[in-house]
């Protein structure tokens, strides 16, 4: 039997909800099922009258690491999966924006749930990681990890609203179109996460 792909945790007293991405061995990278799991996840919890918040976290190196290659580039090369860069069809701009459209409103269950959300960043939190966690009400990081959105300059940022209201729009242009990676207390100043860190007392907490 195989582990799901979010695991559903309660802590001990019932108030908090821990939603973990659990496919550590590809750094929680998105499969088809993944943000439709997530989303059933927070609407599961939303239901429930006995939680107060919900909090999403990342077995393994980090939270959540974007598109899986394997899947939509590699396994599309020799035929074995449609995904959205289906090679023998031959890269259809259209399709691809549904995918991500869909995707997208899945993640956004975090955002538009009844139940407040924080999400736990650790590793790097770059491209579809960082619409993940801004999806969310609070973000919490490690001091090293990364945040940003590099391909937005290829196809853009489907969350381009997220990030706009913590940094505003200036900001937002400046990391979204030159690749910028936010590091350091920059993102706590800039209010791309409310608490930073150590990676020790991370362990620990």
């Amino acid at each position: 039997m195989t582990s799901p792909i979010v695991l559903y945790e309660k802590s001990q007293d019932g108030k908090a909800t821990y939603l973990t991405l659990n496919c550590p061995d590809r750094l929680n990278a998105m499969t088809e099922e993944l943000p439709h799991a997530l989303r059933a996840a927070v609407r599961k919890t939303s239901k429930d009258p006995a939680v107060y918040v919900i909090v999403l976290k990342g077995a393994g190196k980090s939270l959540y690491g974007g598109y899986d290659l394997r899947i939509f580039v590699e396994d599309a090369e020799r035929e074995t999966t449609g995904g959205s860069q289906d090679v023998p069809r031959g890269y259809d701009p259209l399709v691809d924006y549904l995918f991500m459209k869909e995707n997208t409103e899945c993640f956004a269950e975090l955002f538009h749930g009844a139940k407040p959300t924080v999400a736990e960043v650790h590793g790097t939190a770059v491209a579809g990681e960082s619409d993940i966690a801004l999806c969310c009400d609070l973000v919490v990081m490690t001091e090293d990890t990364r945040i940003g959105y590099p391909p937005a300059r290829v196809w853009r940022c489907p969350t381009t609203a997220m990030w706009m209201a913590p940094v505003g729009v200036e900001k937002a242009k400046r990391l979204l179109l030159t690749e910028t990676l936010a590091r350091g207390r920059k993102r706590r100043l800039w209010g791309l996460c409310s608490k930073l860190f150590l990676r020790i007392s991370w362990k620990r907490r």
